[in-house]
């Protein structure tokens, strides 16, 4: 200061003024040239890599001791065995990781599905023969009961399996004897016994073909019956020879023995028209 200076424009004293520098503010002065934070240490990978990695030095070490044994001369069973039961371990781990495995064969109870049940196919019904009525219609001039008659005639020669030539036979015989008539007669009271559609008096000949029971025919019971009848005559019929090729008036009367033998023969067409219609 100058000495001709007023005290009041002399300076004071300037004293040094203390600051308080913390760490941190000294290292922002450095700027970008300050020292970097010291690398932080990295904590080690997850549990199977440090498994991994104690695996490997331990195998190290293992194989560093079997080298160093044999080169020493010295033989270590114990380790030995223990590198082959590693081995060992290995493969059996390497099978049951392996994805081409075959599965064990496994028992499972398998519960059968249900079966359907077929729908059966309408099946066409057989066609049928036409049912004959049990009373056919007439022909030839006849009435029911007659026609009822040659209807049992030849059912039971188609029963014997007879040709049409012996149902025209015993038809026209039958209308020559009793003109197609079950008869009883007035000479063999018993003959009324039984269901008739009238009487004759001719001996004791009885029914459709006038047949008598002292001859040897049947009985009076058996002959009213105009089935039975039918096959007493169609019998004796199929005894005569060669009767296929004879006329119709030697065929009957080789079974009749009729006093009028020609009289058959009036009766074949009739005979036949009534065949027809039932056969």
């Amino acid at each position: 200061m100058h000495p001709d200076d007023s005290p009041q424009q002399q300076p004071t004293e300037k004293r040094p003024v203390r600051r308080t520098i913390d760490p941190a503010s000294a290292e922002r002065r450095t700027g970008r040239h300050r020292a970097p934070a010291p690398p932080r240490r990295r904590p080690l990978g997850a549990a199977p890599g440090r498994i991994v990695v104690a695996t490997g030095v331990t195998c190290c070490l293992g194989l560093v001791g079997v080298v160093g044994a044999e080169g020493t001369g010295a033989h270590h069973e114990p380790v030995r065995e223990m590198v082959a039961d590693r081995a060992a371990d290995a493969a059996v781990d390497r099978a049951t990781r392996d994805y081409q495995r075959t599965a064990p064969p496994v028992t499972v109870p398998v519960t059968p599905l249900p079966v359907a049940t077929p729908v059966p196919k309408p099946t066409k019904k057989p066609l049928r023969a036409p049912v004959r009525p049990k009373h056919p219609r007439p022909v030839a001039g006849l009435d029911q009961r007659q026609m009822d008659n040659a209807k049992a005639i030849v059912d039971v020669a188609r029963a014997m399996k007879l040709p049409r030539r012996a149902m025209v036979i015993a038809v026209a015989t039958a209308m020559q004897e009793s003109d197609l008539y079950n008869l009883a007669s007035d000479v063999l009271p018993e003959s009324f016994d039984y269901p008739h559609q009238g009487s004759g008096s001719d001996h004791d000949s009885i029914g459709l073909f006038q047949q008598r029971p002292s001859s040897g025919w049947g009985t009076v019971a058996q002959i009213m019956r105009p089935a039975y009848a039918a096959r007493a005559f169609l019998t004796a019929l199929c005894e005569v020879p060669g009767w296929t090729g004879l006329s119709l008036t030697d065929a009957a009367q080789a079974v009749q023995v009729s006093a009028f033998p020609d009289a058959y023969a009036q009766h074949e067409k009739r005979a036949s028209t009534v065949v027809a219609a039932l056969v």
